[in-house]
């Protein structure tokens, strides 16, 4: 069976061109329930350079649907037997105004569009810089 992967090395995701977000806002809770977005900012601002991107799109999977510990080996492979949307599409980036940068390892962090981080990193010619998925469609 393949495995597909979101994963990317040394890039640099900018905020998508249609952002509305001038900083890096932290994404609201709705109701008692966490959005995706909200999931996907605790885990990486808490966690800066500790996961991948599969990583951070499977717990985001596994916490969305309650999936118990025994069936996520499981879950995992059946979830990663398709392709799934890599972070240029995550609502941290068309949203809420963070940029996401991948070390040599792999490992994600975040940088709000205001910081000097953002910044140097979206200008680092040692990286391959790409732009996160617009909202709506060119015309």
């Amino acid at each position: 069976m393949k495995v597909h992967t979101t994963n990317y090395i040394n890039t640099f995701i900018e905020v998508a061109d249609d952002c509305p977000a001038e900083t890096g806002e932290i994404p609201p809770v709705k109701k008692s329930e966490k959005t995706i977005a909200a999931i996907l900012f605790e885990l990486i601002n808490e966690n800066p350079y500790r996961y991948t991107s599969d990583e951070i799109i499977f717990k985001c999977f596994v916490i969305k649907n309650n999936i118990k510990e025994s069936e996520i080996s499981k879950n995992r492979e059946a979830f990663f037997s398709k392709g799934q949307a890599c972070l240029r599409s995550s609502p941290l980036t068309k949203r809420y105004g963070y940029g996401i940068h991948f070390n040599g390892e792999g490992k994600i962090a975040l940088y709000g569009l205001e910081t000097e981080e953002y910044k140097k990193l979206s200008k680092d010619k040692n990286l391959r810089v790409v732009k996160a998925m617009r909202s709506k469609k060119n015309k």
